[in-house]
């Protein structure tokens, strides 16, 4: 099958390649219908800054191990006693990644559905939004992890505060989604419920299972359950601005 040229569809490719999340192999979004009123620089901020680490981190070679230990996250040092250092690296580990598909997969939720959020909160309110939902996302994971001596890493828990928060303020809004189909995938519109909703209860089940089998997964489901959580109960009380009609493209 002919690689798309489409920048979206490439990444998403890349995230079903990977298997990335350990489940996006059902759907992976493209693009929402959504349009927004202002330019969401906070938001392309935001993936600036993930890129602009991301490449820092790249071109750090061999030394990359040790700027994990420096600024990442590890659950059994914020259990023994929370220091500067620790409150550092709750907002240092949330622009780290672990690798191409791991931020490919991330930039491109935080694209689709990022501007949208950050359209109805403004842009003040949007940027502490995402930084706190990935705090919280963070301390969730922590909850459950304690002992852990694992780096963690990603935006992850801060974007599902955004997938939450755009359940809830655009419920009706449809997303163009990837389904693969045994050796063949195909492109179709699917309400944002359905995508974000799946998303959510696939996170849950590994979660839950991951419970009883420490070391089984590399990712922070718990994370993105906490930060998901805190997205859906903030979302109406940040939002200051009366979202845009619905535009159905078909």
């Amino acid at each position: 099958m002919e690689k798309p040229k489409n920048a979206a569809v490439q990444a998403a490719f890349l995230i079903y390649n990977t298997g990335l999340y350990g489940g996006e192999k059902i759907m992976i979004p493209i693009r929402d219908q959504i349009p927004t009123r202002s330019v969401p620089f906070v938001n392309y901020l935001l993936i600036a800054a993930n890129i602009f680490v991301f490449i820092l981190m790249w071109l750090a070679g061999t030394n990359q191990e040790s700027q994990v230990w420096q600024y990442a996250l590890v659950p059994s040092q914020v259990s023994a006693g929370l220091d500067a250092g620790d409150i550092v690296r709750f907002f240092t580990s949330m622009f780290m990644h672990g690798g191409i598909a791991h931020i490919a997969g991330n930039m491109l939720y935080l694209w689709i559905f990022g501007d949208n959020v950050e359209d109805a909160m403004g842009h003040g309110k949007y940027l502490l939004f995402y930084l706190g939902g990935g705090v919280i996302a963070s301390l969730t994971h922590i909850l459950f992890y304690s002992t852990s001596d694992v780096p963690t890493v990603g935006a992850s828990g801060a974007i599902a505060a955004v997938l939450g928060a755009y359940l809830i303020l655009y419920p009706q809004s449809r997303v163009q989604t990837i389904i693969p189909l045994g050796f063949f995938l195909r492109i179709t519109l699917i309400p944002a419920s359905i995508v974000l909703g799946l998303w959510f209860l696939l996170q849950l089940v590994y979660g839950v299972l991951s419970l009883g089998t420490p070391g089984i997964s590399n990712v922070a489901f718990w994370a993105h359950i906490g930060g998901f959580v805190v997205g859906v109960v903030l979302a109406k009380l940040l939002a200051s601005r009366r979202r845009p009609e619905y535009v159905v493209r078909y």
